[in-house]
């Protein structure tokens, strides 16, 4: 039983107690009072119990109802990069520490590399078979003018010359790409930049290692400005989340604070081994507050068809039952027993026994609960 529930069955039963105190000691009386016509109770027009009684309608409201699913702080993937290095050597200098702050372009290591010296060896290389053609072209050119040489011979120096012409362009374009400042100098060094700006979640070398897998991260680069709060629903529950919903959210690290999002992605596709469902909601995280791997409680409000609410003083305890006085004609009520759901709302809402457009006693019922 909910704390809530609790409160109110205490509440009723202390007005039930108050108003059997105060009924007349004369049954006649109490019985004038209003009269019991075969389950329904009907208050006469001099009945001091008018003067008591408090009728209105219940209130048809759409209140969303919360979902409270367990959650992890996530670093955001499209604000997450995984430095690599363009080519195997050797890690000469390491210029970041884990968890240092690191802007875009900054000098992240230095590795020695002997396949980016053959890179600069490749651009001199087809530099030279360039310049050769382009002579040997030129030649071509001034036999074919004076008229001593065929027309076959200047088509392949053509040829040769385009050739070397599109070799130096790869060439070139395989150095800047390796290069990441774009030297021209002939070095073995290779300068690793930081692709984003944010901190460095992930190290995976050290000076003097070795970096033998092009494919392999040296390190991890996240911008944690924005995060992401996951939320890990059940797979009976998935159907009733969706883009856009009101979300607060709750952390172990601050229990007194609340943060405010709305769900930005669904997953369509379920943990295989939980067999739960990725709710991810964003979150601005300017003061770095919000850590990856934190632990955390999302409370998702879920839409509602509109439902019955009706006050907590319409409800009185029956045996073992929940019931409320329902107006079937002016003064006369019939006992009707309702299920209720107890949530974060004001008011309570019926689930089974009333409908729209009823009117129920929502004070001074207690005096016809005898």
């Amino acid at each position: 039983m909910s704390y809530r529930l609790s409160q109110l069955l205490l509440a009723m039963a202390v007005t039930m107690s108050l108003a059997a105190c105060s009924h007349p000691a004369d049954d006649q009386s109490a019985a004038a009072a209003f009269v019991d016509d075969h389950g329904v109770l009907r208050v006469p027009d001099r009945s001091p119990l008018r003067k008591e009684l408090l009728v209105a309608p219940v209130e048809l409201r759409t209140a969303p109802h919360a979902m409270v699913f367990p959650a992890t702080v996530e670093a955001d993937p499209a604000r997450t990069a995984n430095v690599l290095t363009p080519l195997t050597g050797r890690v000469a200098e390491l210029k970041v520490g884990l968890g240092d702050h690191v802007t875009r372009n900054q000098l992240l290591a230095v590795i020695e590399s002997g396949d980016m010296a053959q890179a600069y060896a490749d651009v001199a290389k087809a530099n030279d078979a360039l310049a050769l053609a382009k002579k040997a072209l030129d030649r071509a050119h001034g036999v074919q003018q004076a008229g001593g040489s065929a027309v076959k011979d200047l088509e392949a120096a053509q040829s040769a010359y385009n050739q070397a012409l599109a070799e130096s362009g790869r060439a070139q374009a395989r150095l800047r790409a390796l290069s990441a400042e774009g030297a021209t100098t002939p070095s073995r060094t290779i300068n690793i930049t930081a692709p984003v700006s944010g901190y460095v979640t992930a190290l995976s070398v050290a000076p003097g290692t070795y970096a033998n897998d092009p494919t392999a991260a040296l390190m991890t680069i996240a911008d944690l400005g924005t995060v992401w709060i996951t939320a890990h629903v059940p797979e009976d529950e998935v159907g009733h989340i969706a883009k856009g919903q009101a979300v607060d959210a709750t952390l172990s690290a601050y229990p007194d604070e609340v943060f405010h999002g709305r769900v930005s992605f669904v997953s369509p596709v379920l943990q295989s081994d939980t067999r739960r469902d990725m709710v991810r909601v964003a979150f601005a995280n300017a003061d770095g507050r919000l850590k990856p791997n934190m632990f955390a409680k999302a409370s998702i409000a879920v839409p509602q068809p509109a439902q019955v609410f009706v006050p907590e003083s319409a409800l009185l305890m029956n045996n073992d039952n929940t019931t409320v006085f329902v107006e079937v004609s002016p003064w006369a009520f019939e006992r009707r027993t309702v299920e209720l759901s107890y949530d974060e709302t004001a008011g309570v809402r019926v689930v089974k026994g009333l409908k729209g457009g009823d009117r129920v006693i929502v004070k001074g019922g207690v005096l016809l609960n005898d």
